[in-house]
Parts: structure tokens; sequence; C-alpha cells
């Protein structure tokens, strides 16, 4: 496109009016012609402001994903303390991108209909302006606090928590998808990627490796695309579609002659309070048990996942059997063995007092209640992450004359893994 063409395409009133919309409450950010980046910060009080960023000469306009009291108080030293007090709230942007536009659709439809199975109706639409899509859920829907702490400062670990949780909840319903319409040579083909890269041993197509979410979240102040801006490299549209039209969406409808008004983005007219609520729930227990399975795993040199369900007693491994029989020895090591084994694998704070207490009564000589009750109290309260001690360990099972293994055992580092093994083998 010609300078006097984008100047031109700047300047409608349909235009500027979308974008002076969005830009309400954020940093604005030019990329002008010469290929540099306007001044920072920069923002959009009055309609005037908007102008005289276009007379700098703009190839395209991006925003922050942040809101801001005042925008123009932003500063590149600013500390984190600094930032949460100035911030309003945040939106939740995602980016969906690929070598080929057909691997964006898929990925981004399936992203909406994870979305909308948490309950969210407001979520917002736009083609990126090269091979991708935005999709964006406004703050409004957001709740106000989550994990006692506020969700306006929880940027940008929030954005990234929800990112990586709806990659996980659609990773194969993805790549059965991709494999739908595509076979694996087309895959090869458009993505650009080798057959050996694109398989993954345990499940088969990674479809990450030929479409990307991202939460465009990298860190405090990061920007995205404006809706109608103009893409530099394409100079089509970053134009919002509704998404019951992302199927037959084509970059044809993106190109300025082609340009029709069909869908606001980060319209703000219907969201209702709290819709987000339960994916930030969701997303984040998601979250924390990824994290504490990680940590296990890392611990016990072994493969770990949470239950859904509390294991049931009879896939216990015969030192639990033993320990919960009662015991004359090792009684307060095994308070910290039982505690952990059985929070690790699904049970409640209220089954385990109930387990620990019937436990008690059967030991030989029977710990004071009140150590029980304090123990429960502290573990409670951890924020680490803490497993009963593996199999070879000489201060615990065999110390305390537990550890009768089985052909399982041998199969074994850690007890938590014990119930797994057995149930494969039934």
């Amino acid at each position: 496109m010609k300078p006097s063409e984008i100047f031109r395409y700047y300047k409608r009133e349909d235009i500027k009016r979308e974008i002076v919309r969005v830009a309400k409450d954020r940093e604005v950010v030019p990329l002008l012609m010469t290929g540099e980046f306007g001044s920072r910060p920069q923002a959009i009080f009055f309609a005037k402001d908007y102008d005289e960023i276009v007379k700098e000469g703009v190839a395209s306009l991006h925003l922050s994903i942040e809101r801001w009291e005042n925008p123009s108080l932003l500063r590149s030293e600013m500390k984190k303390k600094e930032l949460d007090e100035l911030r309003i709230g945040w939106d939740l942007l995602i980016d969906v991108d690929s070598k080929n536009l057909e691997f964006s659709r898929i990925c981004s439809q399936l992203v909406i209909e994870a979305l909308e199975l948490h309950g969210i109706r407001s979520i917002s639409v736009k083609f990126s302006g090269r091979n991708g899509f935005h999709l964006a859920v406004p703050y409004e829907t957001f709740p106000k606090v989550i994990g006692g702490r506020e969700v306006k400062n929880l940027f940008p670990e929030a954005p990234r928590v929800i990112a990586s949780y709806l990659k996980e909840m659609i990773r194969k319903n993805l790549a059965e998808e991709i494999l739908k319409k595509f076979s694996m040579d087309e895959v090869v083909e458009l993505s650009g990627v080798s057959r050996e890269e694109l398989i993954d041993e345990e499940i088969g197509l990674n479809p990450y490796k030929v479409v990307d979410i991202d939460p465009v979240a990298i860190s405090s102040r990061h920007l995205f695309r404006a809706p109608f801006s103009l893409h530099e490299k394409t100079w089509l549209v970053s134009l919002p579609i509704r998404k019951e039209d992302l199927k037959k969406f084509s970059r044809e409808d993106a190109k300025v002659e082609n340009l029709e008004f069909r869908a606001k983005f980060l319209d703000l007219e219907k969201v209702r309070e709290n819709e987000a609520k339960e994916l930030f729930i969701q997303a984040f227990d998601w979250f924390s048990r990824r994290r504490i399975e990680e940590e296990v795993s890392r611990q016990i040199g072994e493969k770990f996942q949470i239950p859904k369900k509390a294991v049931p007693k009879e896939l216990f491994p015969p030192c639990i059997k033993s320990i919960l029989r009662g015991l004359s020895d090792g009684r307060k090591r095994s308070v910290f063995i039982l505690i952990n084994f059985l929070k690790l694998l699904g049970y409640d704070w209220d089954s385990i007092e109930k387990i620990l207490k019937e436990w008690n009564q059967r030991n030989v000589e029977p710990l004071k209640e009140r150590y029980i009750e304090t123990q429960l109290r502290w573990h409670k309260k951890l924020k680490e992450v803490y497993i009963p001690p593996n199999c070879d360990n000489e201060n615990y099972y065999r110390s305390i004359g537990v550890c009768f293994p089985d052909e399982i055992c041998k199969k074994i580092k850690n007890p938590l893994t014990y119930p797994f093994k057995k149930r494969k083998r039934r």
C-alpha cells in the first residue's frame, strides 16, 4: 500500500471509532512507516489524540493487554507494586498462530468450544492479519479474587496459566481434527516440520508443532494488534469476525476494499459478571495439580499423576497396608508417610483425619490425639510439596519393619506409584 492510501484508511471515521473505543484505558503504540515504534507511553483520551498519532505516519497500531488508570503515567523503570497500583484490569487475549491459516482456524474453533464449556459467551474473535486469529475474553467477566489474590494483579501469571490449561484441554482433539482434514504428508508439507519432529511416541501427532496458542503475556505492558489495524507485512486488516463466521472466513474478507463491519472486538455491552469464574477456578486447580505432579515426579524419579478420585485401599502397597494394621515402632514417622501418601492419592483432609485416628487406635500404644491434629494442621498450611519417602530410604519402611516387597514393588521407586502399576495388571 502507498503511504497516502494507508493514511486515508486510518482517517476513516468508522475505523477511527472502533480503534478509539477499544483503546480506552490502554497504552497505544504505533508502528510507523519508517519501521520504528512510536514513543512510549502514548494514550487516546479523546478522538483528537488518535488523529495526532495517525499524523506520525502509522503503519499499524498496537494496544496494551492491560488497562490502566492513566496510561500516560507508565514508565519503563516501574516496579511490580507500582504497576499493580496503576493497573485497573487486563483482558485474556489468546494468539492462535501457524504457518497455515487452516491449522489456526481448527485450533481457534476448539479453544472457543473449550471457553464455552466453562460457561463463557463473551468471546471476541479477530483475524491477526497474517496466518492466525486473536481470541479475547474481557476483564469484566473475570472474578475479582482467586486464591485470595486480586485478579487484576495476576498479570502475566494468570493468562499464562489459562493458556497452558486450554492447550492441554484441547491437545488430543486438536491432533484428531488436524488429521481428519489433512494427511500426515500434507501436515508435513504445510507446516514445514519434519515427520520425526511432528510425532510424539506417547501421543502421536504433537499438534503444537504446527500451531501455537500464545497468551501474549510475556511481561507487563505487552501489546496486541488493535482491531482494524493494518498488518504492516500483508496490508490485510486485523478484522473482527463473529465466532460463528470463523469457519467461512477468508483472507479476501480482510482486504481493505472488501471490508465489512460485522462484529465488534471486546464488546462490553452484553458481558455477564463472573462469566469466566469457572475458567479461572479450573485452570488454577489444574496448574496446582500439575506443579505438584511435576515436583513429585522429579523427587521420586518416575512419572506421577494425581488421581481424580481417591485410590481404594485395596490398591495400596504392602508397606502402607502394614502401617495401617497398627505399629509398635515408627508411629510418628508413619504419620508423615500416611498424610502425604493419602493426600497425593486423592483423599480429602476429612478422610485423612478419619483414617489416621482409626489407625492410631490400632497401634500398640496410640499417639496422643493432639499430636495427630497438630501434624494435620501443619500439613494443611504447607505450600511446599512433600512426598512419602522413596522405598530405598533406610530410615523408614525397612527401619520400622513394614517393608514386605511383592513383584510390583520391584518395579517402583516410591509407594505412590504402586496403585497405578497394580491397576494396570488387573
